[in-house]
């Protein structure tokens, strides 16, 4: 089985094709121009991963909400949930770039952190 997927580890968007036998394994990665594209198209194809990124509620602060962002990505099929963690999160002010807001978001290994002031 072929999959066609359109890279996104760098700005070229390379068109790459990945071969893949009849127990999912990868045979082969082919139209990637240079190492990130393979190594982006096995990731994909065997275990997805994105970044996140969302906005957390403040009392006190001169905004209502701060956005924060994973620091690193979390795997594609925790999104949704990851985002209903985020959501119940209230944090008070004052709150400063790099802040952690959640140290381990579902047990991924991956913190929630803030990338503006307020």
């Amino acid at each position: 089985m072929k999959k066609n997927l359109t890279c996104v580890a760098c700005p070229l968007g390379c068109s790459i094709t990945v071969e893949l036998d009849d127990q999912g394994q990868i045979l082969s990665v082919t139209g990637n121009t240079c190492k990130r594209g393979d190594a982006y198209a096995r990731t994909e194809m065997t275990n997805p991963t994105r970044s996140l990124t969302s906005t957390v509620k403040v009392e006190g602060g001169r905004h209502p909400v701060v956005p924060v962002k994973s620091a690193a990505p979390v795997p594609k099929s925790m999104l949704f949930d990851c985002m209903k963690e985020i959501n119940k999160v209230v944090v008070k002010a004052p709150v400063h770039i790099g802040d952690t807001i959640i140290e381990n978001i579902l047990g991924t290994g991956v913190a929630i952190v803030a990338t503006n002031d307020c």
